[in-house]
């Protein structure tokens, strides 16, 4: 039997919802549960959404929150969804946990948009969790890093080691 995902979601632009093109939006639903579903995943998963907050706003009492749901959690393989903004921090926020497969992912995109890169990052995500060794990765856009290692290259719009 394949080990079950627990799916932790926070929010950022892989759930936004706009609303003008003054770039006025809120967070809306999780995707991340629609997108597996589409895809006909055959592992067994668990979501659970802890907030929904564009990652510009995620605090360090809500990385505090992440990190004691992913340490409480009964699974091993853990993805989470998260704003790129602070991705980054959150994953050196959990660093340390022994004995869990930790794989952040999100989207430059919003899932509801067409053009978007939230299916294949979540999928490379889900992938990453199932193959990647115990620690902290970042699965974004075509590129698995390691999550104490990575940041995000706001004018570029992509990630990059450190």
């Amino acid at each position: 039997m394949t080990e079950a995902i627990r799916v932790f979601t926070t929010g950022g632009t892989i759930d936004k919802l706009y609303f003008d093109e003054n770039s006025e939006f809120e967070i809306g639903e999780p995707q991340v549960g629609g997108l597996l579903r589409e895809a006909e995943v055959q592992v067994p998963f668990t979501i659970e959404a802890l907030m929904r907050k564009d990652s510009l706003h995620v605090t360090d009492d809500d990385r505090a929150l992440i990190r004691a749901r992913v340490e409480a959690a009964e699974e091993t393989r853990i993805l989470i969804t998260h704003g790129t903004d602070t991705m980054a921090d959150t994953a050196r926020a959990l660093a340390g946990i022994p004995g869990k497969i930790i794989v952040l992912t999100g989207a430059l995109h919003p899932a509801r948009f067409r053009h978007s890169d939230a299916e294949f990052n979540v999928g490379m995500a889900l992938a990453a969790v199932q193959v990647c060794a115990p620690g902290v990765w970042v699965a974004i856009n075509g590129r698995v890093f390691d999550g104490l290692r990575v940041r995000k290259d706001r004018a570029a719009n992509r990630f990059e080691p450190t």
